[in-house]
């Protein structure tokens, strides 16, 4: 989202931004400051006054009904969030953002809305905007929401209420970006008559996150994997890693002194390192485990270049990407991967000289994943650091939305010549 604004104003747009207030994000999973220094200070930024309410953590803001049956009372409130738009935690926040969006307008007239969602509820704004002033809009889903990315399969009908929103926001948007291949093609299938206007728009890596330079492991020392990114998988999936990382231990003499640290974010809320996750992670220490928290942006770089080989860990299947394949590319270093054979990462990582391959989330097969990246990374040229770092250098975030953002505005500037032509108007 932060390259999109940027991008938009090298392409000479005036940018607004709507978010929620610094409090708000903290409350949910975090804030990393160090992003915001890299939003280009010519973005304006307005930020409502939302937060989600289940998320409160002081007992003493409680009301009678909340703290005598905060079950019963989350979903109550579960039930009211959706009477105005169909998405829980976030329904009520439509009244609010259509407002705000309708007085930027009314001050600042727009020529363009983008719409990225979650929450989809941003785009009950982008219609109001429409049905009140005609301002065309853009819709970005990265991860859509029809399709359940995780299972695979259609998250809800066509006749429920979301089914009836995808379709009326979809039927007029100038275009719709999505992460991968796998979505466009739901879409594509899903709505035919829209297929045209859908368009792959993957993630990416931000070039500041390489190490950009061969790695030299420190055998003395001992070599350390690592994991950065958001620890949404669960226990099971967390423990097969762990104990095939603990075989590989016993079984590869290179791995007989090597550390595995993890960093990134842990639950939300008051959830937050608070959770079966976390206890796992502690009694894994015997096994040269080490949970580090959180990253800041401007640390990804130099946390990588410590680093000796990547563990890529990841929920869901073939319409699941991640944005951290990527930057894992990006390092130049061995990536073991623990997600499903069949998942839109393998597409990614096909072609990578340092990886070690899909195999699953399979105790055996993990275990002889760990070994073989041990090797690579000891064994690793000058000459293959340079083709891995040559595959994922197709992938930098600035090249890939600069190309994305440039292509919306030729579609927006076709589709305000098509409506001034037809309504006989000028098309300047």
């Amino acid at each position: 989202m932060r390259e999109t604004a940027n991008q938009f104003v090298k392409a000479g747009w005036d940018v607004t931004v709507v978010t929620i207030a610094p409090e708000s994000w903290e409350r949910d999973s975090g804030i990393d400051p160090s992003l915001l220094e890299q939003v280009d200070p010519r973005v304006e930024v307005v930020e409502l006054p939302l937060a989600r309410e289940d998320l409160e953590t002081d007992i003493r803001l409680y009301d009678e009904s909340r703290a005598l049956d905060p079950n019963g009372w989350v979903a109550e409130l579960r039930i009211r969030q959706q009477q105005t738009f169909p998405e829980p935690n976030f329904g009520e926040w439509r009244g609010p953002l259509e407002q705000a969006v309708l007085r930027i307008h009314q001050e600042h007239p727009a020529d363009l809305l983008l719409a990225t969602c979650v929450p989809y509820v941003n785009l009950a704004a982008a219609w109001k905007l429409w049905e009140e002033a005609r301002v065309p809009y853009a819709v970005d889903f990265r991860d859509g929401w029809s399709i359940d990315v995780v299972e695979g399969v259609e998250a809800f009908s066509r006749d429920s209420e979301e089914g009836r929103w995808e379709l009326k926001v979809l039927e007029h948007a100038v275009s719709l970006w999505v992460v991968n291949d796998p979505i466009a093609d739901h879409y594509r299938a899903r709505y035919p008559d829209f297929a045209a206007r859908v368009h792959v728009v993957r993630n990416g890596y931000d070039a500041d996150s390489s190490p950009g330079r061969v790695h030299s492991p420190d055998l003395e020392s001992g070599l350390v994997f690592g994991y950065l990114g958001t620890v949404n998988f669960t226990t099971s999936h967390l423990e097969t890693v762990l104990n095939a990382w603990r075989a590989a231990r016993k079984k590869e003499p290179l791995l007989a002194n090597a550390r595995f640290e993890l960093r990134g974010h842990i639950g939300a809320g008051a959830g937050r390192e608070a959770n079966r996750h976390t206890e796992i992670l502690k009694q894994a220490e015997v096994d040269g485990v080490f949970f580090g928290g959180p990253a800041a942006k401007a640390e990804v770089a130099s946390i990588y270049a410590g680093w000796d080989a990547m563990v890529l860990i990841l929920i869901g299947g073939r319409y699941v990407t991640s944005g951290k394949v990527y930057e894992y590319m990006a390092t130049g270093l061995p990536i073991v991967s623990a997600h499903a054979v069949e998942h839109d990462a393998s597409n990614v990582l096909r072609g990578h000289p340092l990886w070690t391959g899909a195999v699953g989330i399979d105790e055996e097969g993990l275990t002889e994943s760990f070994v073989e990246a041990a090797h690579m990374a000891t064994e690793t040229t000058d000459d293959m650091h340079a083709e891995a770092m040559a595959h994922a250098d197709q992938f930098t975030r600035e090249a890939l939305m600069s190309v994305a953002v440039k292509n919306l505005v030729e579609e927006f500037a076709a589709e305000r010549a098509g409506t001034s032509i037809a309504a006989g108007g000028s098309t300047s």
